[in-house]
């Protein structure tokens, strides 16, 4: 049934919360316990937030804490992994290492609103879910330099590109940045940071695949999804990777 607001849900191990608001499809919840309590309940209890694609096919089991989760994570936030990170192991980050390829850590914390598809005839009009991120001082720094150098920066998921992109809206060069973004990509964007892309083949009609379009063009997406599919690539979070450079 629905639950009404300010009712209280009981969840396993005692756990319970109070509905606050309820709009868009997302909740505010209050739970009973402290933060460090209360981690500690998700930790015991909790269910690894599957995407709604496989959620609906099956239940969370524990090999996905291991599977749906990155090698460089630290912070609690998401409700998503980012999943063109999936890819990578400490092996290959040290083989990169090895060739003088440089890596810049930056977090954002993935939103629910990833997962909704546009539904509007025009996409302009769609509004974009905020997603809580961070550039540091050090991160812009050193893409900066490698800019500066003439080097590429290319994000590993559409998670890190939006943050990257966000941080460079103001002045159209990368900068020191934390806060709330809901930028939204689509062709005609005008790209400031990222050369390239490196990402999972996604959702028909959702704004990551608009945002691939924006960085590659709309007939060269079509070009490698037909690829993709003839292929019997694997798509979606648990899938195939890959590398997009716009050819200019």
């Amino acid at each position: 049934r629905k639950v009404a607001l300010n009712e209280t849900i009981e969840f396993a191990g005692g756990l319970s919360a109070q509905l606050l608001d309820k709009q868009q499809g997302q909740a505010v919840l209050r739970f009973d316990r402290s933060e460090a309590a209360f981690e500690s309940a998700l930790d015991r209890f909790g269910m690894m937030p599957l995407p709604p694609y496989i959620a609906s096919k099956r239940a969370a089991d524990a090999q996905d804490r291991q599977d749906y989760q990155t090698v460089f994570a630290r912070h609690q936030g998401s409700v998503a992994a980012p999943t063109a990170s999936l890819h990578f192991d400490a092996p290959l980050l040290a083989q990169l290492a090895e060739q003088n390829i440089g890596i810049t850590y930056v977090t954002l914390h993935v939103g629910a609103g990833t997962f909704l598809p546009v539904k509007v005839a025009d996409i302009r009009s769609h509004k974009m879910h905020s997603e809580w991120g961070s550039v540091s001082p050090q991160a812009a720094e050193e893409i900066a330099a490698t800019q500066a150098a003439g080097g590429r920066i290319i994000p590993v998921g559409t998670t890190a590109l939006r943050l990257l992109e966000t941080a460079a809206r103001r002045s159209g060069q990368i900068e020191a940045w934390q806060g709330e973004t809901d930028i939204f990509i689509f062709p005609g964007f005008e790209f400031n940071v990222a050369s390239a892309l490196m990402t999972n083949f996604h959702l028909p009609k959702s704004t990551l695949l608009m945002l691939v379009s924006a960085l590659i063009g709309l007939e060269q997406m079509k070009f490698i999804y037909s690829h993709a599919i003839r292929q019997q690539y694997r798509f979606f979070s648990y899938g195939d990777s890959s590398l997009l450079v716009p050819q200019r």
